[in-house]
Parts: structure tokens; sequence; C-alpha cells
């Protein structure tokens, strides 16, 4: 008897305060449609502590926290499935991981994408639901060296941290602009460290073709992508999901990635795309992309979704109760000022960043249907996440119906074009044909 499975997954939840009550009516016909779902993801892009400790040294670029008390009004939305691979998981260092893991553990809800090791980091959570097991893998393409999960050995412990994946740039030029380079490196030996550690084995030479300046690499023969998967970090993502398949029905990877096409936002990297086809490869039913803030494109490969992006599914960047030292200093205000003075600071009174822009407030929400292993059918929710709203519903979703769907639907059709996905806009939902 064929058996269906019907999952959605959202994209970034960049949540650190509570909802007010003017919402409850909104969250509820979200959560009604979730709740007809049987895998419910959302990327939780947040830790989840008490501001107990320090903060890192370094963060995905705002310090982002949520207080436990605060975290029950996300549950509302009934996900059964939360992804912590993202560029936040190290924002308050390891004891910030471990904290999110050990709050999520006491509520029973299932996560994956940090550990106390890259063991756990990199292995599958499992949601279960009429008798078939969904893995669920999560990774970020954005880190920092610090953020990342390590493996033990017999003599050291596992590092706690984020599952991670590597890639490198490599900017196209010609012969004649290499040799340029040549020649502006000899002259201020901005390469004479690089040199120095390939000379003693602390780093290895560039293969024929690449040429490194300054910390970057370049291409002159056209013989590589701008950019590419580091190998062992793609086979060791591959592994995962082949051993997730062995015990589990569906597995699903949910991504996360800021980079972009040369200069083109809405464009995914050709590395990140590497990535993607390579998991569906490996036995992945899907892949829930987030990171950018902004919706990218939908591909079908191979009978199964690719979402480049889902963008935001809340956007509370604004709402960060607390921020540290660091953050203060580096744009000029006092280090004891509050979190939104900060706030003001950087984005020059509320003029820059990406509260600014529309695009960054709206989402879809899919209801993917699965049969047999593959996949049936799937619908969209256009969502807003109320770039005109003031105050507090600031940032929080809702269904977008009429002409305000209808432009969450030009954008996604847009965008998902090149990769020959054909959706349609049919009684406020978004269709797949």
């Amino acid at each position: 008897m064929k058996k269906e499975l019907v999952m959605t997954g959202t994209g970034d939840a960049l949540y650190v305060a509570s909802m007010p009550k003017e919402y409850d009516a909104e969250l509820g016909e979200i959560a009604d449609y979730i709740g007809t779902c049987d895998v419910r993801m959302t990327n939780l892009e947040s830790n989840i502590e008490e501001f107990g400790d320090f903060a890192a040294a370094e963060s995905g670029g705002t310090w982002i926290n949520t207080p436990p008390a605060d975290f029950d009004d996300l549950m509302r939305f009934g996900f059964n499935y939360y992804g912590t691979g993202n560029n936040h998981a190290g924002d308050f260092s390891t004891h910030g991981v471990l904290s999110t893991i050990d709050e999520l553990d006491r509520r029973g809800l299932a996560h994956s994408g940090t550990g106390k090791g890259l063991e756990e980091a990199g292995a599958h959570a499992v949601v279960e639901c009429g008798g078939q097991k969904v893995g669920i893998i999560a990774f970020t393409c954005d880190f920092n060296n610090a953020m990342k999960a390590g493996y033990g050995t017999p003599a050291m412990k596992s590092r706690p941290g984020v599952n991670y994946v590597r890639s490198e740039k490599i900017y196209p030029i010609t012969k004649e602009e290499a040799d340029a380079l040549e020649k502006i490196a000899k002259k201020t030996y901005i390469n004479a460290g690089h040199e120095a550690e390939v000379k003693g084995g602390f780093a290895l030479p560039e293969p024929e073709g690449i040429y490194f300046f300054g910390g970057q690499k370049f291409c002159y023969d056209g013989s590589y992508p701008t950019s590419r998967c580091n190998k062992a970090d793609l086979a060791r993502i591959t592994k995962s999901i082949e051993d997730a398949k062995k015990e589990c029905d569906y597995v699903v990877v949910l991504s996360h990635c800021h980079a972009m096409r040369r200069d083109d936002p809405e464009a995914a990297p050709e590395f990140l795309e590497e990535l993607c086809h390579a998991c569906i490869d490996a036995g992945a039913a899907a892949v829930i992309g987030g990171g950018k803030h902004q919706l990218r494109g939908l591909e079908i490969y191979h009978g199964a979704p690719i979402f480049y992006s889902l963008g935001d599914f809340i956007y509370q960047g604004m709402r960060v109760h607390h921020l540290p030292a660091d953050f203060m200093i580096a744009y000029g205000v006092d280090k004891d000022a509050s979190a939104w003075e900060g706030l003001m600071a950087r984005s020059q009174g509320g003029k820059i960043g990406l509260q600014t822009k529309e695009c960054n407030f709206l989402t879809v929400l899919p209801r993917i249907t699965f049969e047999d292993g593959k996949m049936k059918s799937m619908e969209m929710m256009p969502l807003s996440l109320g770039f005109e709203r003031e105050g507090n519903l600031n940032g929080l979703p809702y269904h977008a119906k009429g002409d305000e769907g209808k432009k969450i639907f030009d954008i996604l059709n847009r965008l998902s074009k090149p990769y020959g996905t054909e959706l349609t806009y049919e009684k406020d939902m978004i269709v797949l044909k």
C-alpha cells in the first residue's frame, strides 16, 4: 500500500523576542497550515540561553540570542524539528551551542546541525510519523573557525560546534592580468608570508592555472568555476546522507548559505548548486535552503525540490535584547550603551541594513507531499513579514493574499525559471506544475 508523507520547512527563524497578542490570529492561520504536515521544520537562527555567560569574539554579524521563556512563542507554530546549523550558532561560544542543545533536548524537540562534536553535529535527527522515519541533516556554509565542530581522538575530546561546509572562491582573470599581479606581488611582498609557509611545509602550493595573491585565488586559464566545494566536506556530507538512508525512509537536508554568485544576491553560487545536487544524488528527498535573507530560485533536480533560499520566516534583527562591548566599540558608541543604540549606530539611524529592504520580508511556506519516496505534489503559501508594519509586528509572518501574494509569486517564478521550474498562482497559493 502506498504511503503519503507531507512535510514543510521554513526559511530562517531569526527569532529573539516574544510576540504581541494582536498577532495571535495570523500566527494561528500559519500554525494550522503547518499542522497539516507530518514533518514540520524550521531553521533556528539563534541561541537559546539567558545571557549568563560571555559572547564569542566573533558573531554571524549580530550576536543573536533568545531567552528560554520567549522560545515558548516560537513553539506555537507547531514545528517538530529545529535546524541549528547556521552562522549564528557560535555567537555565544561553546556554552551557547551547548545551552541551545540542552534546551531543545529538555523540550523533547528533534534538532541537528550542532553538537558536542562533529560526530554529533553532522549526524541526522529523526522525526517519526505514521510508521515512517525521516532523517534530517543541517549544515552551514558560513562560519568562523572558532564555530567549527571537531572530531575527538583517543587523546582529545570532541569540540562542540556547528556542522560546516567549506568552499573556495576563484576569481577569473587573464594571463596578462596574472602577470600584472605577479609584478605587484614582487614589489609589495604581499605573498611573502604565504610563500614562506609553502617552503616550510605549512601550506600547499597552488595547482597549475591558479595564482595566489594576497590571500585570494585567481584562475587565468578558464579551467575552474568561480566557486567550488571543499572535497573533504562534500564527501562527509554525502556520506552522512547515505548513512541516514540506511535507517530512514526519507532524508531531508537544511542548508544555510549567504554567498552569492558574483555580485547577484538573488543567484546561488556555483558551489551551492554543486553541493545541493550532490545531496540529492546521495539520496536526499529535498534540500531546504536559507541564509541569504531573501528568496532564491526553486529547482526540481531528478524529481526532488531544492530551495536555494527561502529567505526569512521571522526577522527580529532589530529586537535583540543585548549586544556585547565588541559590537558597540566597532560602531563608535559607548560599550555600555543599549542594544538599540548600537543597532541604530550600525544602521545609520535605520537607513541601511536588512530591515530596510522589502525583499528580506517576503518568503513562501512549502507543503510538499511525497509518496513511495518521491515528490508527488507541492504548493506554497506566500508569506509577508510585514515590511511596512511598525512595532513588534514587524518581522512576523502572515499569509500574503491577493496582489501581495501575487508579488511573491512573481519573484519566485522569475528566480525559478532559469532552473526550468514552472509555477502557477491559484487561490492565494503558489503551485508547482
